[in-house]
């Protein structure tokens, strides 16, 4: 059963109802609550699910589409969070718990991609994004080794938070980017060749240009929270209009015109922890916050997370 609580659609620029964006529904559908923190949202279209984490309780968990039922996904999951499609539809997850960046095959098994840099383990990945030459990029913050609430209290091994790129040919892990208080979000533009990253310590959100080699530029500030001090910016996606849309915790979720203008925002009654495109038409956008699971039908599109515009190959295993 779902339930539906108002939504509010707030602009702050033309551009956001110009772009159709407050062309939605007029509610927040919960498709779920009873967690301890939703995080890592995503809609696989061959199962027509969104598999989510609940990171403290240390379970996977999905919501059928066609049936609206939801069900454990997999329990004792290494404190999951982040999830994402690679270029053959199979599942990338980042395991805070266990300090590694996995992979599930089609057969159902795992497979660790990256659990160590310079042989130093990894602090807790967050956030994974997969690029159309198979490569994996993703961030590693503190957050699950602060506390034994989301994972293991342990000491950092490499001393800094950063983001990394797993090579598809070698599967060697090198440090793309570096300088961030806790790097989370991270999503490419749609030619990707720049890396937006929103970085939750420093309040704001980088980008870089992403060149030949797989290095990056530098980097410079995309958005900052500026004057709305209760945002926290964490996860990041696009729409197919080139807007950012920022879950930006106790401030609702964001939308950023592509010059980095913030143009509006909704207004969600929970901490909104991330946020991912679903549904037939990608127009679905899917929201973990606080303790629940959901949704709301909009009138823009989202790319899809295997690659702007790209729908994933063979399915993953159940």
């Amino acid at each position: 059963m779902t339930s539906e609580r108002p939504v509010l659609y707030e602009s702050f620029d033309d551009r956001f109802r110009a772009g159709r964006c407050m062309n939605g529904d007029a509610g927040l559908e919960v498709l779920y609550t009873g967690c301890r923190w939703a995080e890592g949202p995503l809609y696989v279209p061959a199962w027509r699910q969104v598999i989510w984490s609940d990171i403290p309780n240390d379970r996977m968990l999905r919501w059928d589409e066609e049936t609206g039922a939801v069900s454990v996904f997999r329990r004792s999951a290494g404190h999951t969070n982040g999830n994402t499609l690679d270029r053959e539809g199979r599942l990338v997850t980042c395991e805070q718990g266990n300090r590694r960046v996995t992979r599930t095959e089609h057969d159902g098994t795992v497979t660790v991609l990256a659990d160590r840099w310079q042989g130093k383990r990894l602090n807790s990945p967050n956030d994974a994004a997969v690029r159309s030459d198979g490569s994996i990029w993703f961030s590693d913050p503190d957050f699950g080794i602060t506390s034994d609430y989301e994972g293991h209290r342990a000491e950092s091994e490499i001393g800094s938070n950063n983001v990394y790129r797993v090579d598809p040919s070698t599967g060697g892990v090198r440090l793309v980017a570096d300088g961030f208080g806790a790097p989370n979000g991270l999503v490419f533009s749609a030619d990707e060749r720049r890396l937006f990253v929103s970085d939750t310590g420093a309040g704001r959100i980088r980008v870089f240009d992403v060149r030949d080699d797989g290095t990056l530029s530098d980097g410079e500030v995309f958005a900052e929270t500026g004057p709305r001090a209760a945002a926290r910016f964490d996860n990041i996606r696009f729409d197919d209009g080139g807007r950012l849309w920022v879950a930006a915790m106790d401030d609702g979720v964001h939308c950023y015109d592509p010059d980095g203008t913030l143009i509006g925002r909704l207004e969600i009654p929970e901490a909104a922890a991330n946020i991912a495109w679903g549904g037939a038409k990608r127009n679905r956008l899917f929201i973990t916050a606080g303790t629940s699971l959901y949704s709301v039908v909009m009138g823009v599109t989202g790319t899809h997370p295997a690659g702007p515009g790209r729908r994933p190959g063979a399915e993953p295993a159940r």
